[in-house]
Formats: structure tokens, C-alpha cells, sequence
């Protein structure tokens, strides 16, 4: 079956909503250190906490979705976001918090099970496109959650943030029951055949491999940034609250926009062109952020160059 506009669409909302509960914390670090009377900077390990739940859910969960139908997994993993979320929100010490950070990253997959979900329905020609816009969920997700959260943080305190996006995939769990596929899988084989065949791919395949460390490298310095950013702007000379910081996820915002012009380069053959602008785009954003530190305007360009960087370095996009 090929996909329609509103199954793109949805599909789009859906990953944006469930990627941003790996980045509601960012702006909320300074809240969540001052009401545990924990230094900020202790604090920010439930960012990279979330993050390394995130990786150990794209390395043990994702590879299933060739095993089990991927609807229904898409469905268990966002109930146990909704679990996850609350023990968050409810969290008295900072430990349980920790333990709640590391569930939200691992059941925040999801995304990456839509992604191939959508590929594998849709015509091979128009694939870069879906795949785009698709993307471009994801990384508004990513990007406007720091700006929903340093929002709600201020106002209504850090807990309501945890409560809202667990009420959020609760929501989604129902639509996403209703509106998705079913997509029935094709593997045969064990969960270590399947596990095991990671390893096959990355031995016998040079282009995946590339691909790959591409991948690594430009999130990770994208990943770098935008943890590190919230310490930058709290202190001085900004001395921003987790309101102002979040703001800056509206600018970065821009670049995911791009995602589906991104998709359309890639879908003409022009992949390794648009991986190289990326990467460069990726390095001069630096090179911004290096001299200009102590300045909004400097960060707001790098801002724009990073996030425009990322899409068309990103091989998933471009189709490389």
C-alpha cells in the first residue's frame, strides 16, 4: 500500500511528540538541581542518562520491528513511555529520577520504528520525500520540546512538563491504535540471528558503514551543543531563566524545516553533494560558536547553521 499525505502527516506529529521526551529536560536542569539542592552541573547527567537509554533502545529494540509487527510494537513502546514519563514526574529523590530518565530515553524509539515503517510503504521514488517530512517531525520534536519545556519549567514548575508529555503519548497510543498500518514482518530467525545480523551488515556493507560514522559524528556535536547551551546561557553573562533558554529551540527549529527539500535533493541523486554542504555547514557553526560565546546574535547564527548543517549531512534524509 502506498501512503497517503495525512498517513505522512501523522506519522510526522506522532515522532515529533515521542523524540521531544528525550530533550524535555534540557532546559529544566537548573529547576531540577535547585529543587534536590544538587550543583547544576550534576544535574545535567540526566540528559546524557536519557541519551544512553535512547542507544541502548536503538541497539536491543529497534532491530525487532523485522521480527514482530511493527504496529504493535510501536504501541507497547509508547504505553511504556506514558510509565516511564510518570515515575518522572513523581520522582522524590534524584536517583528515581535518573532511573526514570534512562526508561524515557529507552522507550523513546519509537520514532525508529515509524521511520522504516513509512519507508517500506511507500513507492521507491517518492521515498526520500516521506522519509523527509517524516524527519522533519522528528527534529521540530526535538528542537521545540526545549522550547515547550523551559516554558512550562518556569511557570508551572519541571514536574508539569513530565506530567503533560506523558498525557501527550497517552493520547498518541490511542490515535496510533486507530490510524497506523500493520505492517507484517518479513524475519524468520532468533533475536540473536537478528542481533547478530548488525554485525554481518556493518562487516559487508561499506556504504552503511559510512553512513554510520557520518550519523555519529554530526549528532554527536549537534548532541554537544544543545546540552551544554543551557549551562552557557544560565550563567553569565545571561543569566537566562529555563523560559528564555527554550526559546532558542524555536531558531533551531528553522533548519529542520529543510528536512524535506533535504529529501527531494536526495530523491534526484545528489546525495553525497548534500552530505558534504551538511558537514561543512556542521563546522562553521563551530567556528561561530568559537567567537562568539558571549553573543545572542553569534549563537543564533550558529544555531541556524547547525541545525541546517544536520539535515543535509543526515544520509537517512539525502538517501546516501
Amino acid at each position: 500500500m502506498n501512503l497517503s499525505k495525512k498517513n505522512v502527516l501523522f506519522m510526522a506529529v506522532a515522532t515529533g511528540l515521542i523524540v521531544a521526551n528525550l530533550y524535555y529536560c534540557q532546559p529544566l536542569i537548573i529547576l531540577i538541581a535547585d529543587e534536590f539542592k544538587i550543583p547544576h552541573a550534576d544535574a545535567g547527567t540526566i540528559t546524557y542518562l536519557t541519551q544512553a537509554g535512547y542507544a541502548i533502545g536503538l541497539f536491543f529494540m529497534v532491530p525487532l520491528g523485522d521480527k514482530l509487527e511493527r504496529k504493535s510494537q510501536i504501541l507497547i513502546t509508547t504505553f511504556a513511555s506514558v510509565i516511564a514519563l510518570v515515575i518522572a514526574a513523581t520522582a522524590q529523590s534524584y536517583l528515581i529520577l535518573a532511573i526514570a530518565s534512562l526508561l524515557i530515553g529507552i522507550t523513546s524509539i519509537v520514532p525508529q520504528l515509524i521511520l522504516p515503517l513509512a519507508a517500506s510503504l511507500c513507492a521507491p521514488e517518492q521515498r526520500g520525500k516521506v522519509v523527509g517530512t517524516i524527519m522533519s517531525g522528528l527534529l521540530v520534536g526535538i528542537l521545540l520540546s526545549r522550547t515547550l519545556s523551559g516554558f512550562i519549567g518556569e511557570v508551572l514548575g519541571w514536574r508539569a512538563m513530565f506530567w503533560i508529555a506523558s498525557g501527550l503519548c497517552l493520547v498518541l497510543f490511542f490515535i496510533i491504535k486507530k490510524q497506523f498500518p500493520y505492517n507484517k514482518p518479513v524475519f524468520k530467525g532468533t533475536y540473536g540471528q537478528l542481533i547478530g545480523s548488525l554485525f554481518t551488515l556493518i562487516k559487508e556493507q561499506p556504504l552503511l558503514r559510512e553512513a554510520t560514522l557520518i550519523n555519529v559524528f554530526s549528532f554527536a556535536q549537534f548532541g554537544a551543543f544543545w546540552t551544554t547551551m543551557v549551562l552557557l546561557l544560565s550563567a553569565e553573562p545571561f543569566h537566562f531563566n529555563s523560559a528564555t533558554i527554550g526559546l532558542f529551540g524555536i531558531v533551531g527549529a528553522s533548519g529542520a524545516l529543510a528536512a524535506p527539500l533535504v529529501g527531494k535533493l536526495g530523491d534526484k541523486g545528489n546525495s553525497r553533494i548534500a552530505v558534504g554542504y551538511g558537514c561543512m555547514l556542521i563546522a562553521f557553526s563551530f567556528l561561530i560558536f568559537y567567537f562568539s560565546g558571549s553573543s545572542i546574535i553569534g549563537i543564533v547564527f550558529g544555531i541556524i547553521f547547525l541545525d541546517i548543517g544536520l539535515q543535509w549531512s543526515n544520509p537517512l534524509i539525502i538517501g546516501l
